[in-house]
């Protein structure tokens, strides 16, 4: 599960320029001013982050090989499918709150900044694991097909924003307001700097996506323990996030049946993982796969009649 890809400082460094690029268009001229992101243009984004994550699947093929451009799909497909359940997470968390649509946009971007810092972490200490302890492999593959299992046998379970510890922790030790301060995380308040309750999900938020790292990150590894197409995979899923997020928000019964597919896939990249040493699956079967899964969960929820026409 290697590649060819060229590990020249510059390839990274012209990447993550890239990646800073689009993230201060992103928030500094494309969103500047805080408003309701409506399903049109949700849909509208989640097309142009798609889009790019494609084409940049092209720059993979054109330095390494076809090998390399399908492990970076079967990783982008995986963590992007894997988000969805997060973003449904991420609208309990932000209805708990109370936050208004028009300031969420602003939460996801600085939440997604941290998950690229957190998450990029994650993949480096996973690739050198592996490429150190083989036993790690059957570790991870056993983790996935439990986490896949759990997952089936309790769908959708309720989220409880309340008991997220680091949030009991900030409420306790840290100088927390009540009230919102329009688009701001922190405001002075009679000389004293008090925390608001939009740095306050920020950060719900982020150890949120941390937990849900730890599934996302194994599976990835399944298809790819190439460090550059793991990382790159992972970062043009989560940019994509916020417009998918406001996208699923309009057409989330859609993904009525979503738990029963992800675990699915989740016990198929861990059993992949498992066998790889008796039975290597091809990249472009283990793609054909998480595909086909993605579809027909979207296509038993239509079937079973519970989608409602998406609205603006």
């Amino acid at each position: 599960m290697t590649s060819d890809l060229p590990y020249e400082t510059w390839f990274w460094i012209g990447f993550i320029l890239f990646i800073l690029l689009l993230l201060g268009l992103d928030l500094g001229v494309f969103h500047r001013s805080a408003h309701r992101i409506r399903l049109k243009e949700s849909l509208l984004w989640t097309g142009v982050w798609v889009g790019l994550a494609l084409l940049f699947g092209g720059v993979i093929w054109f330095y390494g090989d076809l090998e390399a451009l399908l492990q970076y799909l079967s990783g982008y497909l995986i963590e992007e499918s894997l988000s969805m359940d997060n973003l449904f997470v991420f609208l309990v968390i932000f209805s708990y709150f109370g936050i208004p649509e028009k300031h969420r946009y602003s939460v996801l971007f600085w939440g997604i900044i941290g998950a690229l810092v957190f998450r990029s972490g994650f993949i480096f200490a996973g690739v050198a694991l592996l490429n150190r302890f083989h036993w790690v492999l059957y570790l991870l593959g056993g983790f996935l097909v439990y986490t896949g299992i759990q997952m089936a046998i309790h769908p959708g379970e309720e989220v409880e924003p309340g008991k997220n510890p680091v949030l009991k922790f900030a409420r306790r030790f840290l100088p927390v307001t009540d009230q919102l301060h329009g688009g701001k995380f922190v405001v002075s308040e009679n000389g004293k700097w008090l925390l608001t309750p939009l740095f306050v999900v920020l950060v719900v938020i982020e150890t949120t996506d941390i937990v849900f790292a730890v599934d996302s990150i194994p599976a990835v590894l399944s298809v790819s323990r190439d460090p550059f197409i793991v990382f790159s995979s992972n970062v043009f899923a989560i940019l994509g996030l916020r417009a998918l997020f406001f996208a699923l928000s309009g057409i989330m019964k859609l993904f009525e049946h979503l738990h029963y597919g992800l675990a699915i896939i989740l016990a198929f990249v861990g059993v992949k993982m498992l066998i790889s040493e008796w039975v290597e699956i091809p990249v472009w079967v283990a793609l054909l796969t998480i595909l086909m899964i993605l579809l027909a969960t979207i296509g038993v929820s239509v079937l079973n009649g519970k989608v409602s026409p998406p609205h603006d």
